[in-house]
């Protein structure tokens, strides 16, 4: 399998999913400081080497929000089933991270994808939350509980993601669209989420007309 050059993040990605998948790895450890970034430059998965202003990289730097944020949504919850799907969710997340590390010469070979599998898990995870909860025509202002405020913050930060990702799939940087559809699904899925926790004490604005 293909290694990163260069890149903290993008390397304990491929390291976990790896491991995740089954794959026989070394002991090591990994360094936290490489150096091989100071000149503004960083390694997709593989050979190849992008400015960390690169969309692609920024998109990524997104999802790594979102993953941050749900670890603290998920560090505040006490429900387990709750806490479940936050960690479902930020595997996946890291698989997408995978992907759009991975430059299109090595996309085959990585086998890092998002697929329509994944897309459906949310959308039965959504629906068996969704039937716990009333969900009224009207916005919500987020901070009714720390964790659901933590969930609401991991949702506008994937909208973020969802939004970069659009961008890189309409210029033709990667062609998997489901990886759009899962972004949409994971934000809708997080405000599902965000009004389970906070247990019917949400604090809605005026019903939308």
């Amino acid at each position: 399998m293909l290694r990163p050059q260069a890149g903290t993040m993008l390397e304990q990605t491929l390291s976990r999913l790896t491991t995740e998948q089954g794959a026989t790895m070394t002991e090591r450890s990994a360094k936290v400081t490489t150096r091989t970034g100071d000149d503004g430059y960083t390694g997709l998965l593989g050979a190849g080497r992008v400015p960390k202003w690169d969309p692609r990289m920024e998109t990524i730097g997104t999802i790594d929000e979102a993953t941050s944020a749900l670890g603290l949504a998920r560090a505040q919850v006490t429900a387990t089933d709750l806490a479940d799907a936050i960690h479902a969710l930020q595997r996946d997340l890291y698989l997408l991270m995978g992907e759009l590390a991975t430059p299109p010469e090595n996309y085959e070979q990585m086998g890092l994808r998002v697929t329509a599998v994944h897309v459906a898990k949310l959308d039965t995870t959504l629906e068996e939350f969704r039937a716990r909860v009333q969900i009224g025509n009207q916005f919500i202002i987020p901070g009714a509980t720390v964790a659901g405020a933590a969930l609401d913050l991991a949702r506008t930060i994937v909208r973020r993601g969802e939004r970069d990702a659009a961008r890189l799939l309409h210029d033709g940087t990667i062609a998997n669209a489901e990886v759009l559809r899962f972004l949409n699904r994971a934000s809708d899925l997080l405000f599902i989420l965000a009004r389970v926790e906070e247990g019917g004490h949400s604090d809605p604005t005026k019903p939308v007309e």
